[in-house]
């Protein structure tokens, strides 16, 4: 029984006052205290100049990092119309500071002022002003122009009147409290995707962003002319284009739908949703109104044209959309996201509203165009045939079937223990270093999967070729998980799953092949952190009695400088160290070093691989001539 003390009554409720609870449980509004939780507070302060471009009263951002003495500092302008500086007569207070300073308040609960934004719930400058070491708000309006200090959302000055401009606008200053994040810098290569994608979804807004920390100063400018067109023939890059650009934005009652589409020669859906400007990563009724309408427009086309008449096969949503690249963008009164992170949109009424207006639109083009709408059919036919012929492949690489008929017993040499927490997999190139690691491995927890050569490019090949392949069905049949619909990550046999390939270019090259598979058909393993990338010694170094393994050229120079005559052998393949030393410099977990692969950037991720491992050469040799200054590393 509880003891007196611990009696639940009145006296143990606790009230939180003004911006302590955003500070005592931070990840509610913001969804992490880690690097993206820094790059959250910068997305708020952007959504409410873009709010300010969307009302028709903004035409440039900047946004400025910089370092003070202890960390990173952000400061975001736009030339809008200035926030409010009146008193506010039910509070008796000024209204920055009400806006800066208390939750579920500001114009945005009114549609008299903004018709459209993306600050829905009245919390973001809140919430940047509760959680930032200090935050200077300054608003030009009327003639005049307007500051006020805070700190951890308390207010350090009163509003002050520091001088007169013929300017309007608002400048938020402020630096991550560093008691809360960790880390407390920005990232920029995330950041500058995020101002691309906003320049897009509004054409004619100019984007200026300055990075001046660590010593360097990095400027660009982002200004998008043709908006969501602008956008597709960025995220087709690396991609050949099979139809034109199909573009729509209308207008109805309270919502208006722009999307973009076009068809390529790939065999992915590329797809970029947002509402208000806000991306929606997890899609919501929109998405799912656009995906409908897509499906029954071409279903209905290739029916009344007769262009597919098979009894045993059926068009599906995944066949029309193989290959296509498309942007949706929703401006609406009163979106309802899914948490304050505004990943997925909830609003019932707009599934309707896409699916009617995207179905009118896309019926009246493919009549209008029969040309890409054949493209477009026969391109959804051969995906529906390839799908067909792709599951009865993966009917064959499901791990029950596989391993239980014991079809991989010379090639994969599994471990002992069966608990996915402890045990790793070595994906190995070539039979002679699988047989090194067989012999050099601890066998309780690590097992061994060599494979024979290059891997299939997934990046051009279909669907049916994939899952025929004797590798890859080797590698999906060994991980457990499953794939496409029969995917499941709790299925995964080990949480290490270590690429380990030769120190030189046909090494990188399968490598990178190994990655493009895991990217585009196990993803979630590489967002779960359970992919990893051998690091093999590049040298072993002899002097004396006393043998070194180094891993750089930065160490091999270090070492040699040390002083005396060295004998240095330079490894080009995992093949040329015996079991002990592979153990000991690849494989014991005591002393290696391991790469855990992860997707910072998706969308760069993306366009590199399609570039690189894709159809299009020309495209990939403009990016080696754009980028060749900056390979460090080559093996001849």
């Amino acid at each position: 029984m509880p003891g007196e003390s611990e009696e639940y009554n009145a006296s143990k409720i606790v009230v939180l006052e003004g911006t302590q609870g955003i500070r005592k449980r931070p990840a509610m509004y913001i969804g992490s205290t880690g690097a993206l939780g820094t790059l959250h507070l910068i997305y708020e302060v952007i959504d409410n100049a873009v709010d300010e471009s969307l009302a028709g009263f903004c035409k440039n951002i900047n946004v400025h990092l910089y370092q003070d003495d202890t960390g990173d500092v952000v400061e975001v302008s736009d030339d809008g119309r200035g926030i409010p500086t009146g008193i506010v007569p039910k509070y008796n207070k000024n209204a920055i500071e009400i806006i800066m300073t208390t939750l579920h308040k500001g114009a945005k609960f009114s549609d008299e002022i903004y018709k459209v934004s993306g600050g829905l719930h009245g919390v973001g400058l809140t919430v940047v002003n509760a959680l930032s070491e200090f935050t200077k708000v300054t608003s030009k309006r009327n003639g005049n122009i307007y500051k006020q200090s805070f700190s951890k959302g308390i207010p350090t000055s009163d509003l002050e009147t520091t001088g007169q401009t013929g300017e309007t606008g608002t400048t938020v200053e402020f630096k991550p409290d560093p008691s809360i994040f960790h880390p407390q810098t920005f990232d920029s290569t995330i950041l500058k995707e995020h101002l691309i994608n906003v320049s897009f979804l509004n054409k004619g807004l100019r984007i200026r962003f300055i990075d001046d920390r660590f010593g360097q100063h990095d400027e660009s400018t982002y200004f998008s002319e043709k908006g969501l067109e602008d956008f597709i023939a960025f995220i087709n890059k690396g991609a050949t284009p099979i139809t034109e650009i199909i573009h729509s934005r209308k207008p109805s009652d309270h919502v208006i739908v722009e999307y973009a589409m076009q068809y390529n020669s790939s065999y992915e859906e590329k797809l970029e949703s947002f509402v208000n400007s806000i991306k929606t990563p997890d899609g919501g009724t929109h998405v799912f109104g656009f995906h409908t309408a897509l499906t029954r427009a071409i279903s209905n086309y290739m029916s009344k044209n007769r262009l597919f008449e098979r009894s045993d096969v059926r068009i599906t949503g995944d066949d029309v959309r193989e290959g296509l690249s498309v942007v949706i963008s929703i401006l609406m009164q009163n979106p309802e996201f899914e948490g304050q992170t505004k990943e997925k949109l909830g609003n019932t009424y707009v599934r309707n509203v896409v699916d009617s207006d995207v179905y009118a639109t896309l019926s009246r083009y493919l009549e209008e165009h029969p040309h890409d709408a054949k493209i477009i059919a026969e391109k959804a036919v051969n995906a529906a045939m390839a799908r067909e012929s792709a599951k009865k492949a993966r009917e064959l690489v499901r791990k029950k079937s596989l391993l239980e008929n014991a079809v991989l017993p010379g090639k994969l040499a599994d471990c002992i223990d069966d608990d996915p927490d402890n045990t790793e997999i070595f994906i190995v190139e070539g039979e002679s270093a699988g047989g090194s690691s067989k012999q050099g491995r601890d066998k309780n927890t690590q097992a061994i999967l060599p494979l024979k050569g290059k891997i299939l490019n997934v990046e051009k090949a279909s669907a049916s070729k994939i899952f025929e392949n004797a590798e890859i069905k080797s590698m999906i049949t060994a991980f457990g998980t499953g794939v496409n619909e029969t995917f499941n990550a709790d299925n995964v046999r080990y949480k290490k799953i270590i690429i380990m390939t030769d120190a030189d270019v046909d090494g990188s090259h399968i490598r990178t092949l190994l990655l493009t598979f895991f990217y585009r058909y196990l993803r979630k393993l590489i967002e779960l952190g359970y992919i990893y990338i051998a690091q093999p010694p590049l040298y072993r170094l002899s002097r004396n009695k006393e043998t070194s393994y180094l891993y750089s050229d930065e160490e091999l120079t270090k070492k040699i400088q040390e002083g005396g005559n060295a004998a240095v052998q330079r490894y080009k393949g995992l093949g040329e160290m015996n079991p002990e030393q592979l153990w000991e410099t690849t494989m014991d977990p005591a002393g290696r070093h391991l790469k855990r692969i992860g997707i910072r950037d998706a969308q760069t991720a993306d366009t590199l691989f399609s570039i690189l491992m894709g159809i299009d050469a020309s495209q990939r040799r403009k990016f080696l001539h754009d980028h060749s200054e900056e390979a460090n590393f080559l093996d001849i």
